[in-house]
């Protein structure tokens, strides 16, 4: 099953996706109260919807989010062995331990909503990604545990501010740019599998092909993330974990290849679709 956040009735929804219709389903924050249930509800849901033609086109709706307020999103930097040897650890052994670096629930967005260039940066950074959806509290939990506590996943796109990211060790100035951090559809994890058997991830500026990677080669995988930090903090249903990107970023090349307004980018992952963005001028900063 697929889900996706709408506005309805003026406040955020979590809708069954179904080819071009949705279903409203229920606010946000219920949804995620008892995701697992949703999901079990949503099939007879979707067909009861289609039987009394109650269901809406999607287009016809405003997509947000599918992520509550109170969320955390947390990303893992350099998680894949070759990007991971085109920055930090270009001539040195591979990290011990994941990076992991926040992003605020604000940052984010969804597709076909342009992202501005900030001034003051040359361009913006692409990062297509694997983003997993936590379903169940997770405390201390050893790998097998945190396995199942994954509801789902989507494509992401961590659009960075590399100019910002750069100017101390903390990368988070660079990582909460106004809507640089768009999600795709959610696709049940039963639907997707596990992502250490490999799924393909492509990133694509305006129809060239920047990155070509697949999530067998992440060097620590979901549940062993997971683990991690739920040995520290408690995880939530509807918390975001951003699984890393793989090799072929802009600001790694030379020279440099940053988007630029009028520029189109596509994160395209097996059995999660494709995530479109456009990228507009620092003016789109005044929506945020």
């Amino acid at each position: 099953m697929q889900f996706i956040g709408i506005n309805h009735f003026g406040e955020p929804w979590a809708a069954a996706l179904a080819g071009a219709r949705v279903v409203p389903l229920t606010p946000v924050s219920d949804f995620w109260a008892d995701a697992e249930g949703w999901q079990d509800k949503s099939v007879s849901l979707v067909s009861a919807a289609s039987d009394a033609g109650t269901s809406l086109e999607r287009g016809s709706v405003t997509e947000v989010p599918l992520v509550p307020a109170s969320a955390r999103v947390i990303c893992v930097g350099l998680n894949y062995k070759a990007h991971a040897a085109e920055g930090s650890y270009k001539d040195q052994e591979l990290p011990p331990y994941p990076t992991l670096f926040g992003r605020w629930t604000a940052s984010l967005s969804v597709g076909n909503v342009p992202v501005p260039v900030p001034a003051g940066e040359a361009g913006l950074d692409w990062e297509g990604e694997v983003a997993a959806y936590i379903g169940r509290r997770v405390e201390s939990a050893d790998e097998a545990t945190a396995a199942e506590a994954v509801f789902g996943y989507s494509t992401f796109n961590d659009i960075t501010s590399r100019t910002a990211q750069k100017l101390t060790s903390q990368w988070t100035l660079g990582k909460n740019g106004d809507f640089s951090g768009p999600l795709g559809p959610l696709v049940s994890r039963d639907e997707v599998g596990d992502l250490r058997d490999g799924l393909r991830v492509r990133t694509r500026v305006n129809g060239v092909e920047a990155q070509n990677g697949n999530t067998r080669d992440m060097i620590f995988s979901v549940p062993a993330i997971i683990s991690l930090i739920s040995g520290t903090f408690t995880l939530h249903p509807g918390d975001v974990i951003a699984t890393g990107t793989p090799e072929g970023v802009g600001y790694a090349r030379t020279p440099q290849w940053l988007l630029q307004p009028g520029d189109t980018v596509e994160v395209e992952i097996e059995k999660l679709g494709t995530l479109t963005t456009p990228v507009g001028d620092v003016s789109l900063r005044s929506r945020a």
